[in-house]
């Protein structure tokens, strides 16, 4: 059985979990606590991920971290969601790529400081991330007006990587996605039936916490 080292609030454990629950793989979620410190722990760095970041995913004695690797490793070891062919698998870790600098980077920094962050955001900072989140938001607007699934005909682990923070509350981030990226929304629509969908309060550990600013 995989064990997933994650929490609620985190996306990018969500990415895995939704993944898992897609190929049917049993698995256990491993709460860390995260918003109480834990993962800047030098114990917990040296015996979980020396990173400081959630998630980890414990396949036997194997362990893996950063989510978009781990989505590489289980589409790959179960044979579904990597792409059909070898374009189409160069074109998802293309897409990976851009998530983790781009598109889910800039819009979950900006939602963690809206409603996690210890204090009020700097909105001078809050002003740069949303300029960079249109932005990707808008390039992703675009590729998907004729298309159904960020890479071919499927869902693939570019699907599940790009979509995952778009499933939290919108009172978290301010983003209404429904209302401002009608393309993006129908993605999503799409997205939620693949089997094993949830929403990430519904899968992960720990409690929710209210949007502080």
């Amino acid at each position: 059985m995989y064990r997933l080292h994650c929490f609620s609030q985190s996306g990018n454990s969500f990415k895995v979990a939704f993944l898992l629950r897609a190929l049917a793989q049993p698995w256990e979620a491993v709460f860390v606590d995260y918003m109480n410190g834990l993962t800047r722990d030098p114990a917990w760095r040296e015996q979980a991920n020396e990173m400081g970041e959630v998630p980890v995913l414990d396949d036997g004695t194997r362990r893996l971290t950063q989510s978009g690797a781990i989505l590489s490793y289980l589409a790959n070891k179960h044979g579904a969601y990597a792409g059909e062919t070898e374009d189409e698998r160069q074109d998802v870790l293309r897409w990976l790529l851009f998530d983790n600098h781009k598109f889910t980077s800039y819009f979950a920094s900006y939602r963690f400081m809206k409603a996690f962050g210890a204090t009020a955001p700097d909105p001078a900072v809050m002003a740069w991330l949303k300029a960079r989140i249109d932005s990707a938001f808008g390039i992703v607007e675009k590729h998907l007006a004729a298309r159904a699934f960020i890479v071919g005909s499927a869902p693939t682990i570019a699907d599940f990587s790009m979509c995952a923070y778009l499933f939290y509350p919108p009172e978290e981030s301010g983003y209404r996605i429904d209302d401002a990226y009608p393309n993006m929304s129908a993605w999503l629509s799409r997205v939620r039936t693949i089997d094993g969908w949830a929403s990430p309060y519904d899968v992960l550990p720990g409690a929710r916490i209210q949007a502080r600013w």
